[in-house]
């Protein structure tokens, strides 16, 4: 096998190098502290448990990417290579019917796996404003937000969080990816392979956040990845709402509101008044119109997702 060092990726704890067609070299970043490196290597070894367990159900309807060995002296991971691309919008707008309705029950079937795989909590009372940081979204809005918004845009988005932060519901936790986004879902439409990546975040965590999660949010397939999810799954274990109770639908709203305003927390705190250089005056206006993107997307899922 002959070593390839391009194409290197630096994630926030890891570097990854291409290791020949099928496998990838990970290692902590070179600026990692010995101290440090320890508990690196203690989360990849929690992270090779939850692979080989998804691993052992075995079901052809996705792939997930062995961790072939860990080398505990030199800090190294030798894992399979997912083949593929990001699982993004403008991929799955590209593909056709078919492999659309694959792509779904391959999501679908993945969570049913991941939250079935080990033991289910019982249902709680759980307070969604807990989900984000609620505190710097009230100080955007009541503090900052004027500075480049309407009047009427402040006061929808703070219709929006006093909504968010008075709504409670049942939930229960289960064991969960808890990263699903575009960047750790790829999938490879030559073999029409779809392919979950980074374990690393995986814990329990509310049943609802990996259903509702920012992947099915972009690829605006939250419903019908539901829809798949009750039929899938083991209702022996628990009963989960038909996608057409009214306290599911408002449990689905919220959710999906809750990550969109964790991108807009994320970008008003970018935001820059006043502006230092002209750099920070083209980012204020980037950020700006990507948190009005996403109060509009707001907007949308507020009227798609109807209730009584």
């Amino acid at each position: 096998m002959n070593k390839e060092t391009s194409n290197l990726i630096h994630g926030r704890e890891t570097y990854v190098v291409y290791y020949g067609p099928d496998f990838i070299l990970k290692r902590p970043l070179p600026t990692t502290l010995e101290s440090e490196k320890p508990k690196w290597l203690a989360k990849q070894i929690r992270t090779k448990e939850t692979i080989d367990l998804i691993r052992s159900i075995g079901n052809p309807r996705y792939n997930i990417p062995e961790m072939k060995f860990i080398n505990d002296q030199e800090f190294q991971i030798l894992e399979e290579r997912a083949h593929g691309y990001p699982l993004t919008s403008e991929l799955f707008k590209t593909v056709n019917p078919r492999q659309r309705y694959e792509i779904i029950d391959g999501i679908a079937s993945f969570l049913v796996d991941m939250n079935e795989s080990r033991q289910i909590s019982d249902l709680f009372v759980h307070k969604i404003s807990e989900d984000i940081k609620f505190n710097r979204l009230t100080k955007f809005i009541d503090a900052k937000m004027s500075k480049w918004f309407t009047s009427d845009e402040v006061k929808f988005l703070a219709r929006i969080r006093d909504e968010v932060g008075t709504f409670e519901y049942e939930t229960r936790t289960a064991w969960s990816h808890g990263d699903l986004n575009s960047g750790n879902v790829l999938y490879d439409p030559l073999n029409s392979q779809l392919s979950f990546i980074d374990f690393a975040e995986a814990d329990y965590r509310f049943i609802y956040r990996d259903i509702f999660s920012p992947l099915q949010i972009e690829l605006d397939i939250w419903n019908p990845v539901y829809e798949t999810y009750t039929k899938l799954h083991n209702k022996s274990l628990y009963e989960i709402p038909s996608p057409r109770n009214d306290k599911l639908r408002t449990i689905m709203k919220y959710r999906i509101i809750c990550v969109l305003l964790r991108r807009i927390i994320k970008a008003s705190d970018d935001l820059r008044a006043p502006p230092q250089s002209n750099k920070s005056l083209e980012n204020n206006f980037n950020k700006i119109d990507f948190i009005r993107q996403q109060m509009n997307n707001i907007a949308y899922i507020e009227s798609a997702i109807k209730t009584k």
